[in-house]
């Protein structure tokens, strides 16, 4: 206050006050006018200079109507973020101004704003050729951009509009996903940060960042981060290699190794990948900080988070196929409190047996429920089992319904989410049978055998014949050490009906197999991020490897008669040429089909004998 009221410094100045050459322009006197813009747009113009101006435009608001657009402009562009703290303060004093008394410039405010939510770029000239365009990473970027958030909090106080006319800005002025890491990172952090102080922004802020975030995440599949990944490890071991053949030096040696290590444990070899990876770290961040007040958890602000994250997630997440990554928001809120978890496996549940629902959105919520009861380890097996008592209820309604009437057979596209729902329950059970089991064994016999696993896999329906081959013989071998039901029966016979396609190629014949004839996909595969994946870790079930006694169990045939060679073929995913089983390549499902069984850390291939 002390300073507004203070006289402005003395400075070069020319005809008259503002009002006075404003009111010459108006009457076609334009040479005061011109050297005002010029003085203005000058680059090398002062801090004192600016001071003086705005001060005087501050007094004048009311003459900068629409027909003055280009003087404001040019205002607009006036490099005040990193300038002195005074000129920062008269600028927000002059927007404040701006925006009560013309709203017709709200837009290009917001706009100039928002433009500040990234850093600026530097570029680096030598006889008109670009040697360098980066971003301008400097130490004052916190602090500038913390500015640009009260200039907005300045308008949005004189408009209380502003929210509607700040979202279609926000959205033009995102980033293109090729754009460097901190660009993205800084834009996507400022958009969060406007959630805070404009709550009403945070679903369609949320809506348009996961948008965004899961066009990262489907043009880097994770078939394709991986081989980046190991040919990223290769180049570093020849790398090595060439660097301990050229220096003997201890030292020397040491210290190279080092910064290769130090440079590359974080970064994701894949470029999509190592953006996706940042912004998922940021997103992680924000869940955590709005649902937490002085480390404990505010059950009211998360509940309302949870709500809006829902939203995104049934627009955007639940009709996309196959995404790797960016689902991992809801597994992270969920796992916050049970209370969420069981919320979201209850929307779920609401989803897949609503017949309304198209089949595509049932079937995915199907593959979300068995991939969260499978891999969230802050689910409880009380809850496990709640789960499977409605998936198998409902599967037993439907056997009731469908098994004897006309379309009592094998169908994809009648019965989609029938054998999704299966699917979801032999995925769940191979994931949770040992907890299951644990601890009464002959109480979690009698809960297994009260599922009637034996009705479902028998019925003319035949969910066996469209699960994903893996699962089926998990499944199987499981369910045959604990005699629950007998599934190589079924099987064999399902391979004996199934013809393969063979078609000629320059390799010779081929034969193809439908493998994933449900296109199904586990939502919660590993998560293969480095940085953000050490948020989800602590709360992720790998897959626990069979132990040597568990394998020799699932091996052994219920009949003699399968020879020790025969045995290790199957285990090799080969077929003996005298049974007449298909054998399933490790690759043979389709590109973008990610199986439970396909990463690291989730169960292998395991091919289990038939009885002969």
């Amino acid at each position: 206050d002390e300073f507004i009221s203070s006289p402005p410094k003395k400075t070069v100045r020319f005809g008259g006050t503002l009002t006075d050459i404003l009111l010459k322009y108006e009457k076609g006197e334009t040479t005061d006018f011109e050297l005002l813009t010029h003085q203005l747009s000058d680059p090398d113009i002062k801090d004192a200079q600016i001071i003086n101006w705005l001060h005087e435009f501050r007094a004048s608001v009311a003459y900068l109507t629409k027909e003055h657009e280009q003087l404001v402009r040019i205002l607009l562009k006036l490099p005040w973020l990193r300038r002195g703290r005074e000129v920062v303060e008269e600028y927000l004093g002059f927007l404040g101004n701006l925006v009560s008394a013309q709203t017709v410039h709200l837009r290009a405010c917001l706009r100039m704003i928002v433009s500040q939510f990234v850093p600026p770029r530097v570029t680096i000239r030598e006889d008109d050729v670009d040697i360098s365009d980066s971003d301008d990473d400097d130490e004052n970027l916190p602090e500038n951009f913390n500015t640009c958030h009260r200039a907005l909090q300045t308008v949005a106080r004189y408009v209380p509009s502003t929210p509607q006319f700040l979202m279609p800005i926000l959205v033009e002025n995102f980033p293109f996903i090729n754009k460097s890491e901190r660009t993205l990172e800084c834009y996507v952090h400022n958009l969060l940060r406007v959630t805070v102080y404009l709550p009403t922004l945070r679903l369609q802020i949320l809506e348009l960042i996961i948008e965004k975030l899961l066009k990262l995440d489907v043009s880097s599949p994770q078939q394709d981060i991986e081989d980046a990944e190991e040919t990223a490890r290769n180049a570093e071991s020849e790398e090595k290699s060439t660097e301990e053949g050229l220096f003997d030096m201890e030292e020397d040696e040491e210290r190279k190794g080092n910064k290769v290590v130090s440079s590359s444990s974080e970064r994701m070899a894949h470029p999509l990948a190592e953006r996706l990876d940042i912004l998922m770290t940021i997103l992680f961040s924000y869940i955590k900080d709005i649902s937490h007040v002085d480390g404990k958890l505010d059950i009211n602000n998360t509940k309302d988070l949870y709500r809006d994250l829902v939203a995104v997630f049934d627009k955007l997440i639940l009709p996309t196929h196959a995404s790797c990554h960016v689902q991992y928001f809801m597994f992270y809120i969920c796992s916050f409190k049970l209370g969420l978890a069981e919320a979201f496996l209850d929307h779920l549940w609401k989803k897949l047996h609503d017949p309304n629902n198209p089949s595509v959105i049932r079937q995915s919520a199907g593959s979300y429920i068995g991939s969260f009861l499978a891999r969230a380890k802050f689910i409880p097996v009380v809850t496990v089992k709640a789960c499977l008592d409605l998936l198998v209820n409902w599967i037993h309604k439907y056997i009731d319904n469908q098994d004897t009437g006309a379309n009592a057979f094998c169908d994809v596209a009648l019965h989609g989410p029938f054998y999704s729902t299966c699917q979801t329950v032999f995925y769940t059970f191979i994931f949770r049978h040992k907890q299951l089991l644990d601890g009464n064994l002959r109480k979690g016999l009698s809960y297994l055998q009260s599922l009637n696993f034996e009705r479902i896999v028998m019925c003319q329906l035949n969910p066996l014949k469209i699960c994903i081959p893996s699962i089926v013989n998990l499944f199987a071998a499981i369910t045959r050490k604990y005699q629950l039901v007998f599934c190589y029966t079924i099987i064999e016979r399902n391979n004996r009906q199934f013809i393969p396609v063979v078609r000629s190629g320059s390799g010779g014949d081929l034969v193809q197999t439908c493998t994933n004839p449900l296109e199904s996909f586990f939502p919660f595969d590993p998560y293969i991020l480095k940085r953000s994946k050490k948020t989800i870790d602590p709360f992720y079930q790998f897959w626990e490897e069979l132990s040597a006694e568990d394998l020799e169990n699932l091996k052994k045939p219920i009949k003699k008669g399968t020879s020790e060679d025969e045995d290790d073929d199957f285990l090799k995913g080969e077929t003996p040429q005298n049974d007449g089983v298909v054998g399933i390549a490790q690759n043979s499902y389709e590109s973008n089909t990610r199986s439970p069984l396909s990463s690291i850390g989730s169960p292998p291939e395991c091919f289990v004998p038939y009885p002969q």
